[in-house]
């Protein structure tokens, strides 16, 4: 499964960054030569004209790595599940950067426990070599961490001390067989917690609709609640009640409290009896407060924790919830239903995104902020909610104090770079000369299609983007649109498609139809777009909106060079032009192909459809997932998405070589040309100095000189 589709639910995923440059007389993404010393020109979302000259040199030039260690805000986090304390320490699982995170209450220093950042894998091993695979719950007993995973089907315990990682339970295998130890099988795991009495751990077998147990001693797996494969809401003992993918789980040592996530309820499990019943309206979706029995509702409760006296709720509504134990009413003592947002504050003043994870020491609770990317503090006696560690998503700044949330394709008019930052749905400016980040247009995490001027505006899943210096046009990929940002005034309006009506139309404006839209650059005259999910390539005449089909065959995918619709793609990406061909990231057939404007004629510049990194000339080259793709007029820059690298092709000769990144190498590592690392970079751009790229996946954004 790619890793760009995983953590939906918390909206969350994948992550990166911006970038910067400087603006002098080189060139940039798109075609067109000039001759040297001739001033660049914007052509193809880029100033092109004169051949850049780089020395693979890669910097970080907005935004902080996802994987970040460091001091309160200087830290940062990729979305991330359950959290635990040991009274000194919080413990975080990091699902998508598949780390074991470790922050120091008193300072808020951030620490990287085991696991390596963007290294997923089952490997026992000590701190960094140990590899987790999108762990999710995780409880201690004070010495030894116990952690979850949703994919490897294990349960494993890292040493605090040491860092040091063995499986106790589970062996890779998703199933539903209790035993002992490896021999036991685990679906997906949503949360774990321990005994108060540290002799088992209790289990959210998430897919399987199942509670387990675990003696620690002699590492046994029962089921002690729900029954395999079958999702209900049943109260009951034993395996006569049912649940509906249980994920978070907490114990007062008296009862199991559990988050029945799809049911929308709390459950109570009285570990002498085995008995289960239920707070909240099984099935029913809600932000009312009240009796937990009767009234209260929750909408897809995530996190639970318990301080013996009340059961305390993360859910989707971007609230914390509260539950009295003795008089079982359910109160929000922080945050204001279905407002999200990041602020400080006490009570309903305070907002949160898509808080997950939630445990708790001593007057304090601890949240894992999902959708901020950042750990919270909330004082139980007063409600007020503090950032722990890490800047919230979404914030401007400059340079590393700016924070992104999977920034996508990029453009640059050779004074800023623009970007557009796709979870966070907003569109960035970078200023160059001193990599400030300002949001110009969207509002931030606030999904919709309005035209409207700067931050009233609203994107769905806004993917590319291009300017001819003048305007910035966007691919709205869930959408289905293409919009334009007047640069003077931060209008924006929908030049083509209509909102969320998907096809293969041509027609004029609202008229045309298209099926995610990704990949865009202009000549000034024309828009062409790569519309991925028909595997073709569309151009739009800007003077009047006229949408038509160029290359490929409507919602046929395959490999073929050709004329017009004799030609096929296999989900074209990324897009570029130097005014006389356009120059094509064809993303799933691992190609560079090249279009001659005025005829359609489609024909493979480089590579051989085998999905590998392999330097050499034309299809000789290999590419691993190319996506979007910029030029200085000589050169065409391409980002090898997959394989983590840079790559170079000289457009008259094909031959292709690697500017910068180690293939298959993952990282954050600034350096020169293979000593750089890159963790799923997706755009690149120009400004005739240097090369921009967005690095998806470490939430940043990178220059190459």
């Amino acid at each position: 499964m790619n890793i760009r589709t995983l953590f939906i639910s918390f909206i969350i995923i994948i992550s990166l960054l911006t970038l910067q440059g400087c603006g002098s007389s080189s060139s940039g993404g798109g075609g067109g030569g000039g001759s040297p010393g001739s001033p660049p020109v914007q052509m193809g979302g880029s100033l092109q004209g004169n051949t850049l000259s780089l020395s693979g040199a890669v910097s970080t030039i907005a935004g902080t790595a996802l994987s970040a260690d460091g001091s309160g805000s200087a830290a940062n986090f990729a979305p991330s599940a359950h959290i635990t304390t040991d009274g000194t320490n919080l413990y975080v699982a990091g699902i998508t950067s598949h780390t074991i995170r470790q922050i120091v209450i008193a300072t808020g220093v951030v620490s990287t426990l085991a696991g390596q950042a963007g290294q997923p894998g089952s490997a026992d091993g000590t701190g960094s070599t140990a590899r987790f695979s999108f762990p999710t719950g995780i409880t201690t007993d004070g010495i030894n961490l116990y952690v979850s995973s949703l994919w490897s089907y294990t349960i494993r315990q890292v040493v605090i001390a040491t860092g040091a990682v063995t499986t106790i339970a589970g062996n890779g295998t998703s199933g539903t067989t209790d035993g002992i130890g490896t021999l036991a099988q685990f679906g997906s795991v949503g949360g774990i917690t321990i005994a108060t009495d540290k002799t088992s751990l209790y289990i959210s077998d998430s897919s399987n609709h199942t509670i387990r147990q675990m003696v620690l001693s002699s590492r046994v797996v029962t089921t002690i609640a729900g029954t395999v494969g079958i999702s209900g809401s049943a109260d009951g003992i034993g395996t006569v009640a049912s649940f509906n993918y249980p994920y978070g789980i907490t114990t007062d040592g008296t009862n199991l409290y559990v988050a029945d996530r799809k049911n929308h309820t709390i459950r109570r499990i009285v570990l002498s009896t085995g008995m289960v019943n239920t707070g909240g309206l099984a099935g029913s979706s809600g932000i009312a407060d009240g009796d937990a029995g009767t009234v209260a509702r929750f909408n897809t409760p995530i996190g639970v924790y318990t301080d013996g006296t009340n059961v305390y709720v993360t859910n989707n509504s971007h609230t914390i919830r509260q539950v009295d134990l003795s008089t079982n009413m359910v109160t929000t003592p922080a945050g204001t239903a279905y407002t999200s947002g990041s602020d400080d504050g006490t009570g309903n003043a305070a907002r949160f995104r898509y808080p997950t994870g939630i445990t708790g020491v001593g007057t304090n609770l601890y949240i894992v902020d999902g959708g901020n990317l950042t750990i919270r503090q909330l004082a139980i006696a007063g409600a007020n909610v503090t950032t722990l560690a890490s800047i919230a998503a979404g914030t401007d700044g400059v340079a590393a104090d700016a924070r992104f949330y999977s920034p996508r394709n990029l453009t640059s008019d050779g004074t800023y770079v623009y970007l557009v930052d796709n979870v966070n749905k907003v569109v960035r400016q970078i200023e160059i000369a001193t990599n400030n980040v300002v949001t110009i247009a969207g509002g931030l995490n606030s999904a919709g299609s309005a035209d409207g001027n700067g931050t009233s505006a609203r994107f769905s899943s806004p993917q590319g983007i291009t300017t001819d210096g003048t305007n910035l046009y966007l691919s709205d990929s869930g959408a289905n649109t293409i919009r334009q940002m007047v640069l003077a005034t931060g209008d924006v309006t929908t030049i083509a498609g209509t909102a969320f009506m998907s096809g293969i139309v041509d027609g004029m404006g609202a008229a045309a139809r298209f099926n995610v839209p990704s990949g865009i650059t202009t000549d000034g005259i024309n828009l062409y777009i790569a519309d991925t999910n028909n595997h073709t390539i569309r151009q739009m005449v800007l003077a009047t909106g006229d949408v038509t089909t160029l290359a490929g065959s409507a919602t046929t995918s395959g490999f073929a060079d050709g004329a017009g619709a004799a030609a096929l793609f296999n989900y074209p990406g990324g897009i570029t032009t130097d005014g006389t061909y356009l120059f094509v990231a064809d993303t799933s057939n691992n190609r560079i192909r090249r279009i001659v404007i005025a005829t359609g004629v489609v024909t493979t510049l480089a590579g051989d459809g085998i999905s590998s990194e392999l330097d050499g000339i034309g299809t000789a080259a290999r590419f691993n997932n190319p996506g979007q793709i910029t030029s200085d007029g000589v050169n065409l820059y391409v980002v090898d998405e997959f394989g983590n690298t840079v790559r170079k092709i000289v457009i008259t000769t094909g031959v292709v070589s690697t500017v910068a990144g180690m293939a298959n190498t993952v990282g954050s590592a600034d350096g020169v040309g293979a000593a750089a690392s890159f963790n799923y970079p997706r755009g690149i751009t120009t400004d005739g100095n240097r090369l921009f790229i967005t690095d998806t996946s470490n939430a940043t954004v990178r220059a190459i000189q």
